[in-house]
């Protein structure tokens, strides 16, 4: 296990994705934020922008605790699983006095955080020795040990874990999913992990995944503009919720103006906008700045873009 374990840390010294800027860092605020926001979204989306935005617009864990929710869902907007941007504010203001929890079993008992974010924010802002595990990390074990069974991947990641270098022993792995062991055209010739990986001769039967079965779903948003101001209504849907969206309303064909599609989790929507003079009593006008600041899902933000061609 020893020269396992040598090998792989040697490989990611050298190949690591150590430029990652949450990487640069040990600050629990900060690892914790980036964990967040990488759950279903890929690290150069969040490298980008969104991380760097964040810690520029709320440099500490109290800074975001005292913004409003229609202020973190504006800046998250484009982020999509917004949930995620609830819960975060939820916990940072649980947190607000105490700071962020030091241990796996408190910090599962924020909103929106489970185990895996627990486990990373203790290995890689607190070093502990915990193992982590993420759909990576878990492709890589699987192959790795040829597990069949879904429930022995925690058993066999804590088992292997690096007591020694429990952090770049769980990036190194995470990194190995994502660069090299990847869910199509892995390059077996360049894992460290190669000579001694059960399931090498067949990696593919070890990660066999169900293919996503989609809904589609049509809407019908109305365009209401009222001295050049945008007529918006705050969602109550499990979609959007507390995000500003175009009303629904009753197609009539001589009103369309135009349709475009849209992806957003497991549906496949068919958003077809048509002008309307009514709009419903809880409807609030947005001006283009205004809109520019406002928590708007990115399906409205796409609904705009057509307006404005």
């Amino acid at each position: 296990m020893k020269n396992v374990h040598v090998s792989l840390l040697a490989w990611f010294e050298k190949q690591g994705r150590h430029e990652l800027p949450w990487r640069k860092t040990n600050d629990v605020y900060h690892i914790f934020l980036s964990e967040v926001m990488l759950q279903q979204t890929q690290a150069n989306r969040v490298a980008e922008h969104y991380y760097p935005h964040f810690l520029q617009k709320y440099p500490t864990l109290q800074d975001l605790a005292n913004a409003t929710l229609d202020e973190v869902l504006s800046d998250w907007s484009g982020l999509g699983y917004y949930s995620r941007a609830r819960n975060l504010h939820k916990a940072l203001q649980l947190c607000i006095n105490s700071g962020l929890p030091t241990s796996m079993s408190e910090l599962q008992k924020l909103p929106g955080v489970g185990r895996y974010t627990a486990s990373a924010v203790c290995s890689f802002a607190l070093n502990q020795s915990v193992a982590v595990v993420d759909t990576n990390i878990s492709r890589v074990l699987k192959r790795y040990f040829a597990l069949m069974d879904e429930k022995l991947v925690l058993h066999k990641a804590e088992e292997f874990l690096n007591t020694k270098e429990p952090t770049k022993h769980n990036l190194a792995l995470m990194d190995l999913g994502s660069l090299v062991c990847t869910p199509k055209n892995l390059t077996c010739k360049l894992c460290p992990l190669s000579l001694t990986c059960k399931g090498k001769n067949e990696p593919e039967i070890f990660t066999l995944t169900k293919k996503t079965q989609y809904e589609n779903l049509e809407l019908y948003l109305g365009v209401c503009l009222v001295d050049k101001k945008l007529a918006l209504v705050k969602s109550s849907d499990k979609l959007y919720k507390d995000l500003y969206v175009l009303p629904p309303v009753e197609p009539i064909e001589e009103d369309f103006i135009a349709s475009f599609k849209h992806s957003y989790t497991k549906y496949r929507i068919t958003v077809s906008l048509y002008k309307t003079q009514t709009t419903p009593q809880e409807a609030r006008y947005f001006s283009y700045e205004e809109l520019l600041q406002a928590p708007i899902s990115s399906m409205t933000k796409k609904a705009l873009q057509l307006l404005d061609k």
